[in-house]
């Protein structure tokens, strides 16, 4: 195993702490957030554990930064991957919005974890600074989700798609978690078919669930 040498300039610097974060995405492939510990990460980027909180001071920092990566790069690919016609009618641009954002969470089951980790677990044990940092971050992905939300139903106004956005977020890392039971709870559905209802699928409860908010945001514009 090659030890890597201290780095001493602001590049160096910049190159562990990426290498580091690289890293730990990689690790995230393989296994889920709860597992990942900072020992097998200062074993995998070959540092000490206390080298590594050199580069950030806790395991929920590099978490935290690599939720906001991951965000961002979701909110840019679903900005370009969701349109629909103008003159579509409203239900089909409703379906078009709700039905795009749960697929393109669904198939990005890191970003799915860490928001289900983010308010229990990844938001503590960070200092002021870094959970500051971390929901300006957050403010301007709700801000460009509700963008896009705008340009797929006009109808919503700058404060539901703001509430929209925001309820994507926390209805994504909620339903994950759910969606994911354990061998307990799968031999439990298996064994007792009137528990089958408890067992949610990700993808279609989250598009349902998006499709009732916005319903009765538009619904509260006609009061």
């Amino acid at each position: 195993m090659t030890s890597f040498k201290r780095a001493r300039s602001e590049e160096q610097r910049a190159k562990r702490r990426q290498t580091i974060l690289d890293t730990a995405a990689a690790m995230l492939t393989e296994m889920p957030v709860a597992q990942l510990s900072l020992n097998e990460l200062s074993r995998r980027v070959c540092l000490a554990k206390s080298n590594v909180l050199r580069y950030f001071e806790s395991r929920e920092e590099i978490l935290l930064e690599l939720l906001a990566t991951a965000t961002h790069q979701w909110l840019t690919d679903l900005d370009t991957t969701l349109t629909t016609p103008a003159d579509a009618a409203l239900p089909d641009r409703l379906d078009a919005l709700t039905t795009t954002t749960a697929t393109s969470l669904a198939a990005r089951p890191t970003l799915c974890d860490l928001l289900g980790n983010q308010a229990a677990v990844l938001e503590h044990n960070v200092s002021p600074q870094i959970a500051a940092d971390y929901k300006r971050a957050t403010l301007a992905g709700v801000a460009t989700l509700a963008g896009v939300a705008r340009r797929c139903v006009p109808e919503l106004g700058e404060a539901d798609a703001t509430g929209f956005a925001g309820a994507t977020v926390v209805l994504a890392g909620a339903l994950w978690a759910h969606s994911r039971p354990s061998k307990a709870m799968l031999a439990a559905y298996a064994a007792n078919p009137d528990l089958a209802a408890l067992r949610l699928d990700f993808t279609a409860t989250l598009t349902e669930a998006l499709g009732v908010f916005l319903a009765g945001l538009l619904a509260r514009q006609t009061r």
